[in-house]
C-alpha cells in the first residue's frame, strides 16, 4: 500500500502522524510525497483556530477530489477537527472513507483491511515512528496528551481530552529511537510540559524525573522545553536545566495578557505579580535564559486600557521571543458565553502593534549576545540569494520553525544536522550573523 500523508497543525499533531504512519508503515504501507500516486491519503486535521479549520477542510477536499480522479483508493481523515466535528464532515463529505477521532484510531489498521489495503491486520507489528519532515536532526517529542486547564479561548481539552501522561519508559525509547534517526535536538511537547506525571499517582514520575531519564538514555545534544506553565516551573526542574548544559537555556511560557482582570476572564492561573515574580526568579537562576510567550489580543471584554497594560508588561518583561494571535469564538469555550465585542479591525490593530513592540525588544536581547562564541546546530546549506551566507542554523536561544535563525559565514562544507563553532558577529530584528570559527 502506498500512503500519502497531510500532516497538519502544531508540532504536537505532527507525532501524532509519525506515530501513526509508523503503525502503517509496520504493517506494509511505504510512504510516497506524491499523493496522486498514493492509494491512501491520511489526512491528520487542526481545529485549534478558524484559519486552521479552513486549511484542514481544504486538505480533506483536495484528498477527496484525488479519490474521484485518480488511483487513489480510500481518504482517512483524522486529528482535532474530525474529533469535534465528526458527524458534520461526515454528512458534507461522504467521498471520505473513514473519519477517526481520536478514541477511534485503533480502528484504522483492520478498517483498511477489510477493504484490502492492508495484509495481515492482526499480526503484532511494533511500528517505528516515521520521519516526515524536512530535517530530521530536528525532532519533537510529546510526553502527554490533553489538557486540564480551562482556558475560556481554548477548545483544546473539547478535542484532545483530560490530560495524560506518557509512560517514562515509552518516552525513553522512543527518544532513543529518535537519536538512532539521527536527530542532534529533541523538543519536548505537550499542551503543558509541567503537568507530566500529575496523573501517575504521588510515587510517579515528573518532568524532572523524565528529563534525567532521557539525559541518562540519550546521547542527544539539545533537550528544549516548549509551552510549559509557569505554575510548573519548580526549583527541582529549574536546577536541572541551569546545571546541565544538555537542556538549552529556552523555555517557552505562554501568559496569554498581563491585565489581571483579563487574565481572570481568560480563566488563566497567573496574575501578572506572580509573572513579574516568576521571570525575576527564572532569569536569575538560569545563566543567559531564552524566554518565549503567546499573547492574545481582542479577548471578549478586552479595553484599550488592557491592551496598554499588555504592552507595559512586555516592556518591562522583555522576553526573547513572542508569538501572538487574534482572538476567534470557538464553539463550546467559556468565552462563547462573553459577545466578541472587540471588532476585527481593533484586533488586527492591537496584533499589528503588539509584534513592532515585540520586534523592537527582540532586537534588543538578542544584541547582547553578540561577539559571543557560540555553537551553532546547521539546519541547511544558505540559499545563493541569502549574502554573505553559507550556513543557516540556530544558536540555542532559537527554536525551530518559530524563531530567527543565525546565518553562518565561512562555515566550509558542514552538513545539516552539525555543529559549528562560530562568533556571533551582528544581530538583526530576530536573526544573529556569525562567522565560524576554525
Amino acid at each position: 500500500m502506498k500512503l500519502g500523508v497531510v500532516s497538519l497543525g502544531c508540532d504536537k499533531a505532527t507525532v501524532d502522524s509519525e506515530r501513526l504512519v509508523g503503525q502503517l508503515v509496520g504493517h506494509g504501507a511505504v510512504v510516497t510525497p506524491n499523493l496522486p500516486d498514493a492509494d491512501v491519503i491520511l489526512v491528520n486535521t487542526c481545529g485549534f483556530i478558524d484559519a486552521a479549520k479552513q486549511e484542514s477542510i481544504d486538505a480533506i477536499l483536495s484528498a477527496a477530489r484525488l479519490k474521484t480522479q485518480g488511483d487513489v483508493k480510500a481518504v482517512v481523515a483524522v486529528g482535532c477537527l474530525v474529533q469535534r466535528y465528526k458527524q458534520e464532515l461526515q454528512q458534507e463529505i461522504p467521498e471520505v472513507d473513514l473519519f477517526l477521532g481520536f478514541s477511534d484510531l485503533h480502528h484504522l489498521v483492520p478498517a483498511l483491511a477489510e477493504r484490502g489495503l492492508i495484509d495481515d491486520p492482526l499480526a503484532t507489528h511494533p511500528g517505528v515512528r516515521q520521519f516526515l519532515g524536512e530535517s530530521s536532526h530536528v525532532r519533537y517529542l510529546k510526553i502527554s496528551e490533553g489538557c486540564d486547564h480551562t482556558c475560556a479561548f481554548c477548545a483544546i481539552p473539547l478535542m484532545r481530552g483530560k490530560h495524560r501522561s506518557e509512560p517514562l519508559e515509552r518516552l525513553v525509547r522512543e527518544a532513543q529511537a529518535l537519536e538512532a534517526q539521527g536527530a542532534q535536538e529533541i523538543n519536548l511537547v505537550a499542551q503543558d510540559l509541567g503537568h507530566y506525571g500529575r496523573d501517575l499517582g504521588l510515587g510517579g514520575p515528573k518532568l524532572p524525573d523524565l528529563l534525567a531519564a532521557l539525559l541518562a538514555g540519550t546521547s542527544v545534544p539539545w533537550y528544549r522545553l516548549l509551552y510549559v506553565y509557569s505554575a510548573g516551573l519548580n526549583d527541582r526542574l529549574v536546577e536541572l536545566v541551569a546545571r546541565n548544559p544538555r537542556i538549552v537555556p529556552y523555555l517557552d511560557i505562554p501568559i496569554q495578557h498581563a491585565a489581571d482582570r483579563m487574565l481572570e476572564r481568560m480563566r488563566r492561573p497567573e496574575r501578572q505579580r506572580t509573572l513579574r515574580d516568576k521571570l525575576g526568579w527564572l532569569r536569575g537562576a538560569i545563566p543567559d535564559l531564552a524566554i518565549r510567550t503567546t499573547c492574545l489580543v481582542g479577548f471578549p471584554g478586552e479595553t484599550d486600557d488592557d491592551f496598554r497594560e499588555l504592552l507595559m508588561f512586555l516592556e518591562e518583561a522583555q522576553f526573547d521571543r513572542l508569538g501572538a494571535f487574534s482572538y476567534s469564538p470557538q464553539e463550546g469555550t467559556r468565552g462563547m458565553q462573553y459577545a466578541d465585542d472587540v471588532p476585527d479591525a481593533v484586533k488586527r490593530e492591537r496584533l499589528e502593534e503588539l509584534l513592532e513592540v515585540q520586534r523592537a525588544i527582540s532586537a534588543e536581547r538578542l544584541a547582547r549576545f553578540v561577539g559571543r562564541d557560540v555553537r551553532v546546530l546547521v539546519d541547511r546549506v544558505a540559499d545563493p540569494d541569502e549574502e554573505r551566507a553559507t550556513h543557516v542554523g540556530r544558536v540555542a536561544w532559537q527554536a525551530d520553525d518559530v524563531d530567527g535563525v543565525t546565518y553562518v559565514e565561512q562555515g566550509g562544507w558542514a552538513e545539516s544536522g552539525c555543529f559549528l563553532r562560530a562568533r556571533l558577529t551582528a544581530s538583526e530584528d530576530y536573526d544573529f550573523r556569525a562567522v565560524a570559527l576554525t
